[in-house]
């Protein structure tokens, strides 16, 4: 299929009847400060201020929030718990630049505030700095080891930096520490099946979707395991439930045009496929998936403009070269099409390998 997910969503890759495995990158570790933990030279009115914006972010009113810790920082500069939070609220009111600034501000004023660390290297791993998010994982080891979240939290951040051995055992930790811990569930359920152990991954992703029926990557992510064996209709069902969930997912919805594409209703694939690559345009897995609606619609010059775009984005797509090759044989380009299916046999492509050995006489 498509995309593959992962609890908050970073992105783990996954395969082709899944595409893109979506990593959960854990609310329950942004952790907020609900103490004031004023010295004397603290203002009561800082303390106040700091107290509202608690209440406005416990209601997810977070321009609000932001306000009132605006106004905490005016009246004591360096109150560290009121960047903290206030980056919280900025990082759940999608401004990141803004989050990862009150995050260092809040380390700078106090070089042992744990959360802050924590929290900021939620932020550097979901804006592509996994190398800065790991270093700020390892300040913290000592204090948080024992902690489920940030267990979750340091296997995100080895699968971004393709190290799926430690992934694997920082997600077996997190689960250890909190056999119900959802994120670390559908996280390693992620990384189990980039590895093609389909059972694990789905012995994960169903306990956790035991744990929260309303998981959306859990449901998206069950969704890729049903299609990989074919079973299209039922994984349709558990993608629109994860749409229900996040209605302007680009994953899920490219997921969701794969599957009508299988289910032989192009028509209805378009328009979500097409959706999805506004949101999201970088997606190999999406740019695939339009290029089988060409491929269907006998279009065989636009679905090769798709293939090569997923192809220069990444070229370890499911079966990429598999329908590069059957796109330039329908343009009529054989000598091209065996080449691809040939470069496909060597990368491990077997749909390219049998497409080699039918088509090009060896």
């Amino acid at each position: 299929m498509n995309d593959f997910t992962t609890g908050k969503r970073t992105t783990a890759k996954i395969g082709n009847q899944t595409q893109r495995l979506v990593v959960w990158l854990v609310t329950l570790c942004s952790l907020l400060f609900l103490p004031v933990s004023c010295s004397n030279d603290q203002t009561d009115e800082a303390a106040q201020f700091f107290l509202r914006g608690n209440v406005q972010l416990q209601k997810r009113e977070y321009r609000e929030a932001i306000r009132y810790y605006t106004e905490a920082l005016d009246k004591k500069p360096d109150f560290a718990d009121a960047y903290n939070n206030r980056g919280l609220a900025k990082f759940r009111n999608d401004d990141r630049e803004g989050a990862l600034a009150d995050y260092t501000r809040a380390i700078e004023t106090d070089a042992d505030f744990g959360a802050a660390y924590l929290n900021r290297a939620e932020v550097l791993l979901e804006t592509g700095d996994a190398a800065g998010s790991l270093a700020d994982l390892q300040r913290i080891e000592k204090a948080y080891r024992d902690s489920t979240g940030y267990q979750t939290r340091l296997g995100d951040t080895y699968v971004r930096l393709n190290d799926p051995a430690r992934a694997q055992a920082a997600y077996d930790r997190a689960v250890q520490l909190d056999p119900d811990n959802v994120e670390g569930l559908t996280n390693r359920a992620a990384l189990y099946y980039t590895q093609r152990a389909y059972q694990q991954a789905e012995a994960d992703t169903r306990k956790a979707l035991a744990l929260n029926p309303k998981q959306d990557a859990a449901l998206n992510n069950q969704s890729l395991l049903l299609a990989r064996v074919g079973q299209y209709t039922e994984a349709l069902s558990y993608v629109e439930r994860a749409l229900r969930v996040q209605p302007t997912q680009p994953y899920y919805l490219n997921n969701k045009a794969y599957l009508l594409l299988r289910l032989n209703r192009p028509a209805e694939a378009l328009p979500l496929v097409e959706q999805s690559l506004r949101l999201d345009s970088k997606n190999a897995w999406a740019h695939r998936t339009l290029g089988l609606y060409y491929l269907d619609q006998e279009q065989p010059t636009n679905a090769l403009t798709e293939f090569r775009q997923a192809e220069t984005l990444d070229a370890s797509v499911d079966e990429l070269y598999y329908y590069i090759g059957t796109a330039e044989s329908a343009a009529g380009n054989v000598a091209g099409a065996c080449d691809t299916w040939r470069r496909g046999a060597s990368a491990g492509d077997e749909r390219a390998k049998e497409a080699y050995r039918k088509g090009c006489g060896n």
